[in-house]
């Protein structure tokens, strides 16, 4: 094991992002193809989303998308 992946960050499913969201799975998937929900893709191509993102949204907190990189920085301040 290397030690990047000593503290990975959870993922999850898009089934259970829509349960935590109440909305159907398709939805998880349209809401990270318009770019308001970050994703990464297994070597499969399923999508995968940060648990700490997800449950930023749910409590609220605004998201700001780092420069460059696609990476989402939560609470960071608006542009």
């Amino acid at each position: 094991m290397s030690a990047n992946s000593s503290h990975p960050e959870d993922l999850l499913t898009p089934s259970e992002v829509a349960a935590l969201f109440r909305v159907d799975p398709k939805t998880v998937t349209r809401w990270a193809k318009a770019g308001k929900l970050s994703c990464v893709k297994t070597l499969g191509g399923h999508r995968r989303y940060l648990a700490s993102e997800v449950n930023a949204l749910l409590e609220g907190v605004p998201i700001q998308r780092g420069p460059g990189n696609g990476q989402v920085a939560p609470g960071a301040a608006p542009a």
